[in-house]
C-alpha cells in the first residue's frame, strides 16, 4: 500500500473511530458535541435556511439545498460555504441534492404542479438549468436518487392512484415520466415524504427503493430494474396517519437495508421508529431498541457493515448492530445525514445547521 493509501484509510478509519465514540458519551445539549473523543461539529453557514437536501462527496466537497431556494457548497470541508442559489429562485423549497463532483449537481424543489422543477449546474453553481418542471397538477415531487453519473429517478406522489417516477439518462439534463403499469397501486391516503432526501434511495446500478406513510400501513417498496417494475413490503413502522410512516432509508448494498420514521409531530410519540432489512427489503423486522423519538435521516457509516447514524428534530442515534439497537448520542436537531466513501459523515437541518463528524484534536 502506497503512504497516499495508509494516510487515506487512517483518516476513514479516525473518522469511523468518532462515531464509534459517541456510545461512551452522555447527550450534549442541543447543538453541542459530546465531551468523549468525537462529535457533531456545527460549520458557518451565514444563512437560516432549512437544509432537508444533503449531498457530500468527500471530506472536502458537499452541497446542501434547503428552503428559501438556497443552495450551498463547501470545498474546504465545511470551514466556510458558498451560496451558489440558482438565480430567481427564492420562492422555491428544495428538498433534495444529488451531487457527482465540486461542479456538478442536481437540485429539487417540491410542491404542487410546477413547483417542483429540477435544476442542474455543471460549474459549481455558478448557473444553473433548469431541466423539469412538472406541469400536471396532480402531481407533488419528493425527492430523487442516482445510480451513477447519468441514470437516476425521481418520485412523486401518487397520480391516478399509483407513484410517478421521473427517469433520467443523461445525468439529469433531461427527464421522462415512466410508464405505471409495473407500479403497485397505492394505497388510500399513502405519500411520500419530502423530509430528508431519502424517500427515494439506491444501491448499486439497478436496485431502488422508496418509502411511504400516511396510509393504513407503511411500505417500502423495491425495484430492481431502475423503477419500471416494483414490489411492495409492508414494514412494522407505524402509520394510519398523515404524520405517521417511513421518512428515511439507506441501503448499504443492495440486501442490507435501515428504515427510519414515526409521526413528526413534536406532542405525539413514535414507538417503533426503526425497522431492518437483510433481504433487499423483501421483509423487515423491527428494531429491538429503535430510536426514541421520530426521525427523518438514515446513514450507514462507511468502511463498515454494522454501524449506522439516524438524525432528528430531537437528536443523532448510533447502532453498531445493524439497525437492531440504537443509542441516543446528541440531542441537536438535523433533518438529514449522509456519509462519503472516503469516512466523511455529514448531518444539515433547521435554522442552518450543518456539521460534519470529526474527532477532536
Amino acid at each position: 500500500m502506497t503512504s497516499m493509501g495508509k494516510t487515506r484509510r487512517t483518516m476513514s478509519v479516525g473518522l469511523i473511530g468518532a462515531a464509534l465514540a459517541l456510545t461512551l458519551a452522555a447527550p450534549a445539549r442541543a447543538g453541542e458535541t459530546p465531551t468523549a473523543a468525537a462529535g457533531w461539529q456545527l460549520t458557518p453557514t451565514g444563512t437560516d435556511a432549512r437544509f432537508r437536501g444533503l449531498a457530500p462527496v468527500d471530506r472536502r466537497t458537499a452541497w446542501a439545498a434547503g428552503s428559501k431556494g438556497t443552495v450551498l457548497r463547501t470545498t474546504d470541508g465545511g470551514r466556510s460555504w458558498r451560496n451558489v442559489s440558482p438565480a430567481g429562485a427564492g420562492d422555491l423549497e428544495f428538498r433534495d441534492v444529488e451531487a457527482f463532483d465540486a461542479r456538478r449537481a442536481v437540485v429539487l424543489a417540491i410542491g404542487e404542479g410546477e413547483a417542483s422543477r429540477v435544476l442542474r449546474t455543471e460549474d459549481g453553481g455558478a448557473t444553473w438549468t433548469e431541466s423539469f418542471r412538472n406541469t400536471d397538477a396532480r402531481a407533488f415531487y419528493d425527492c430523487m436518487t442516482f445510480f451513477d453519473h447519468r441514470h437516476g429517478l425521481a418520485l412523486s406522489d401518487p397520480v391516478d392512484g399509483k407513484y410517478r417516477i421521473l427517469s433520467t439518462r443523461d445525468g439529469g439534463r433531461s427527464w421522462e415520466v415512466l410508464p405505471s403499469a409495473g407500479m403497485p397501486d397505492a394505497l388510500p391516503g399513502e405519500a411520500g415524504f419530502a423530509a430528508s432526501g431519502q424517500c427515494l434511495v439506491s444501491a448499486g446500478p439497478r436496485d431502488v427503493w422508496l418509502a411511504t406513510g400516511g396510509g393504513a400501513t407503511a411500505r417500502v417498496l423495491h425495484s430492481a430494474d431502475r423503477g419500471l417494475t416494483w414490489t411492495a413490503t409492508d414494514t412494522p413502522i407505524p402509520a394510519g396517519d398523515p404524520a405517521r410512516g417511513v421518512f428515511g432509508l439507506a441501503f448499504r448494498d443492495r440486501t442490507h437495508g435501515i428504515a427510519v420514521g414515526g409521526d413528526y409531530r413534536k406532542d405525539q410519540p413514535s414507538p417503533s421508529a426503526g425497522a431492518v432489512s437483510t433481504d433487499g427489503g423483501r421483509t423487515w423486522n423491527p428494531s429491538a431498541t429503535p430510536p426514541p423519538a421520530y426521525r427523518s435521516g438514515v446513514a450507514w457509516l462507511p468502511h463498515g457493515k454494522a454501524a449506522a447514524l439516524a438524525v432528528g428534530p430531537t437528536g443523532t442515534d448510533l447502532t453498531t448492530d445493524g439497525g437492531r439497537t440504537w443509542r441516543t448520542v446528541d440531542t441537536g436537531s438535523y433533518d438529514t445525514v449522509d456519509c462519503t466513501p472516503d469516512g466523511s459523515c455529514w448531518a444539515s437541518g433547521e435554522k442552518g445547521r450543518i456539521a460534519r463528524l470529526a474527532t477532536k484534536d
